[in-house]
């Protein structure tokens, strides 16, 4: 693939096809590693860890409360 380094605002930019970004699970807004290596330019995917909200919404809302387990009798010194 070739891509063409352009103007954009005071500074130059890179623009890749939703085709390319979808192949590596890249979405809008999204952070990208940028390293320099060998006189590469190495872009990869962040880790970025989910908030409270966007951990609830993958279990559709239900975030707790939750019923009480029952563990049992306590076994050797254990205090209820």
């Amino acid at each position: 693939m070739i891509a063409q380094v352009k103007a954009w605002g005071n500074g130059q930019g890179v623009r890749f096809s939703k085709e390319l970004l979808d192949t590596i699970g890249v979405h809008i807004d999204e952070f990208l590693d940028v390293q320099v290596k060998d006189g590469s330019i190495i872009l990869s995917k962040t880790f970025k860890h989910k908030t409270l909200e966007e951990r609830a919404a993958d279990f559709k809302g239900k975030v707790g409360p939750y019923d009480e387990f029952s563990w049992g009798e306590a076994e050797g010194r254990e205090q209820w």
